[in-house]
């Protein structure tokens, strides 16, 4: 798997200086991996990454388009802490099929397979457009951008936030998005006819902005969209769209 940068943080505060900055629990290292985000105080998306146990380090994979940003902003927060960050030589390889030894169970969903950190990257020729489509898993720099808000993203579904883990970065927005508001957006599974670019605005059919079109595959999409306008056939260029599951979904009903 190419694209990915392993960072390796290490000190004697490492595990409590990532506890008060990311979206998600340290604990659950002991159980294998962690996915998390970092977040602006305006609770919107800065990154998305894995850490991983690796005995008295943790290692962060990350998208490599993020890697050296994400340094920046972690290192900004270090102040005096034991904390280092380094980069490493270590590759992501990835599958679905039978994991290797080594390999660690990718948390967000099981259909996503498992994850090995060492001296190869690449995958098993999984579709992981198909894949993500299928089970609606945002990928970093498509449906993860920097107006994210996590909840909209399906963080939750994905088992990247912790309500109960105390505060980190942009939690008190994330956390008065879960208990006090009724999500108005997010991602959905549509069911697409033609083909539209990823970043496609997607129509309702008086014209209206729904939302807008990503990843497609096997006339299916990924769409983040205004739940109060779905109602209904929509358009994303020339493309047709429909929520999946709707009554009459298929075209022309």
């Amino acid at each position: 798997m190419s694209g990915r940068t392993v960072i390796a943080i290490e000190g004697s505060d490492r595990e409590g200086f990532l506890q008060g900055l990311v979206s998600n629990d340290l604990r659950g290292l002991k159980e294998g991996l962690v996915y998390a985000a970092l977040l602006t105080p305006q609770g919107k998306y800065l990154a998305d990454f894995f850490l991983v146990p690796d005995g008295e380090r943790i290692l962060l994979d990350v998208d490599e388009r993020l890697a050296l940003g994400l340094v920046q902003r972690l290192s900004m927060y270090k102040l005096r802490a034991d904390v280092r960050l380094a980069p490493t030589d270590l590759k992501v390889r990835r599958g679905t099929g039978e994991a290797p030894e080594g390999a660690l169970s990718d948390p967000r969903d099981p259909a996503l397979g498992w994850r090995l950190y060492g001296p190869e990257g690449g995958d098993d020729g999984t579709d992981w457009d198909r894949l993500r489509v299928e089970h609606v898993i945002p990928e970093t720099g498509i449906e993860l951008t920097p107006e994210t808000y996590i909840l909209e993203a399906g963080f939750e579904r994905l088992h990247g936030v912790d309500f109960r883990k105390g505060c980190y970065v942009g939690q008190e927005v994330t956390a008065r998005m879960k208990h006090k508001t009724e999500l108005r957006k997010g991602l959905a599974q549509v069911r697409v006819e033609g083909a539209a670019p990823v970043g496609t605005p997607i129509l309702t059919g008086d014209g209206r902005e729904a939302g807008t079109l990503y990843t497609q595959a096997e006339g299916l999409g990924i769409a983040h969209l205004r739940f109060d306008r779905t109602e209904g056939p929509m358009v994303a260029g020339e493309a047709q769209v429909r929520v999946s599951g709707q009554e009459g979904e298929a075209f022309g009903e």
